[in-house]
């Protein structure tokens, strides 16, 4: 058994996604606009400066302006509810768990059991349903491209993962469109499901309707255990360590999605593609009734493996580079603001450069498996950092570990108990919602004045993974990730460009929100 840090690539496969055999892009240097991006929420282009056959430097430029920060400006707080799920049609419900985690902190309210219960089981399926969605039809048909023809396993890539007509990306739209019908039971539609408040969820679960909510969460797992996993949920979370992982591979190396993605990452190297900043950001996910988070967050510091408390209160959005006004220079949310200044010269994005205590970091499902301590995405990151390989690999195990948990909220809930309590709100205060979306995590700001919405904050994970620079000069997450992606020879869209940028799930209409 080898790691793939143990020994290069097997006989006849490549370096790094082509490694030595890329020739020079040009002997002087290019620079390339790449976009707009297929199989991504929302507009998103990067260019690229190439120095030789490889990116020297990256701009990530989030191209459309939607003003949802100014649009709820002058509207009632509970207001905020109709308007935040519309932002986006794929993390709309993330959207409504942190606006509402702000007007209960600027209430006072707190949900009972049944309510933290039910909004997380929606909350989850909504997340899952993402993570599904990335590695079948966002992720995995990258290796069905011609340029990859040579390689033994790609004939098998284009059976499972070929867009629109591979055998599992049709079983995985399947499952995802029986899944989504959870969230008629809960919440009455998708997207956009308007049950969650800041004193609950408005719609109650009777016994009869658990069981059929059970039922659908049970067929789920039975998906992921027969094609993704091909192996029992709890086996895949009771993996440990990375050897633990290739043991588990070697037993089959293409028997289940998983065990197939991991056989791409030993031939193409990518745990050597796309290196993140090294620190990792988690608010935290699920919230319990009886407090702290199903996975506990805080801020994984890989140079030092510690684990540090989140500082909401050391937020700043930097709006340098954006086509933002920015004359107050780096803001706090509760006090940040968002006006348009589409000519501004050193623009090049409608993202803001958000960072916390000045310093850039990643979000997603890696920062949430870090900072709960998932021994084996500790022990991978460890190796090889933050990367294609463990972006993916986290995702997967949080797919394993999620649904058991989904299982005992449901059988937690009380159908003779409220879901959902009264949620009056004050004329006057401020409140901060901090939740984790599929992406990562969310914050939601908002400040009241005379009863009227003054000022409201979004902060969504893309903002972070991809940032522009701040104006020290730094670049954001995305923009470090890319810098020595290999580009081939006559490539207008390279593709470890794609996969690095795939890796991260951008979901670009919350960045701009």
């Amino acid at each position: 058994m080898t790691r793939p840090s143990d020994a290069g690539p097997p006989q006849g496969a490549s370096a790094p996604l082509g490694g030595s055999e890329v020739r020079a892009a040009t002997s002087v240097g290019a620079r390339l606009i790449v976009g707009p991006f297929n199989r991504v929420e929302g507009d998103l282009e990067v260019q690229l400066d190439v120095q030789g056959d490889r990116v020297a430097s990256a701009q990530v430029n989030a191209t459309m302006y939607r003003g949802f920060e100014q649009i709820l400006q002058g509207k009632a707080p509970h207001d905020a509810l109709v308007y935040v799920p519309r932002i986006c049609g794929i993390c709309s419900v993330s959207q409504s768990v942190a606006s509402a985690r702000a007007l209960a902190a600027l209430g006072g309210i707190a949900m009972p059991a049944n309510g933290q219960h039910a909004s997380n089981v929606i909350l989850a399926t909504e997340n899952l349903a993402d993570h599904l969605t990335h590695f079948y039809l966002f992720f995995m048909p990258d290796f069905t491209r011609p340029v990859y023809a040579a390689h033994a396993w790609h004939a098998e890539a284009v059976r499972r993962f070929a867009p629109n007509h591979g055998e599992q990306v049709r079983a995985a739209t399947a499952a995802r469109q029986r899944w989504l019908t959870l969230l008629g039971t809960l919440g009455g539609k998708w997207p956009h499901t308007q049950s969650i408040e800041p004193g609950g969820s408005t719609r109650p679960i009777d016994a009869a309707e658990r069981v059929r909510l059970l039922s659908r969460v049970r067929e789920f797992r039975a998906f992921l255990e027969r094609q993704l996993f091909a192996a029992p949920l709890e086996a895949i979370g009771a993996l440990d360590t990375e050897d633990a992982l290739w043991d588990w591979h070697a037993q089959d190396p293409l028997g289940g999605d998983l065990r197939f993605f991991l056989t791409l990452v030993r031939d193409l190297r990518l745990q050597a593609l796309g290196p993140g900043p090294g620190r990792y950001l988690s608010y935290g996910a699920y919230a319990q009734p009886e407090g702290g988070f199903a996975l506990p967050g805080g801020v994984w510091r890989a140079d030092t493996a510690r684990l540090d408390a989140v500082d909401a209160a050391a937020i700043t959005e930097d709006a340098t580079h954006a086509w933002l006004a920015d004359g107050a220079g780096p803001l706090h949310p509760l006090v940040g603001q968002t006006r348009p200044d589409p000519d501004k010269a050193r623009g090049y994005t409608w993202n803001k450069a958000p960072r916390l205590v000045g310093e850039v970091v990643e979000t997603g499902a890696i920062a949430r498996q870090l900072a709960a301590g998932h021994p084996l995405v500790r022990d991978a990151v460890a190796r090889h950092g933050g990367n294609v390989y463990t972006r993916v690999l986290a995702r997967a195990l949080e797919l394993a570990r999620v649904v058991p948990l989904m299982e005992d909220w449901l059988r937690a809930l009380r159908p003779t108990e409220p879901f959902c309590v009264p949620s009056e709100l004050p004329d006057e205060g401020s409140g901060m919602g901090l939740s984790e979306a599929a992406r990562g995590s969310l914050g939601h700001w908002v400040v009241v004045r005379r009863g009227r919405i003054a000022n409201y904050q979004i902060v969504a994970p893309t903002s972070w993974n991809f940032s522009p620079r701040d104006a020290a000069g730094t670049p954001g997450a995305l923009e470090q990730a890319l810098v020595n992606a290999p580009v081939r020879e006559g490539e207008k869209t390279p593709v470890a460009v794609q996969h690095i940028v795939r890796s991260f799930d951008p979901c670009m209409v919350c960045t701009v929100h």
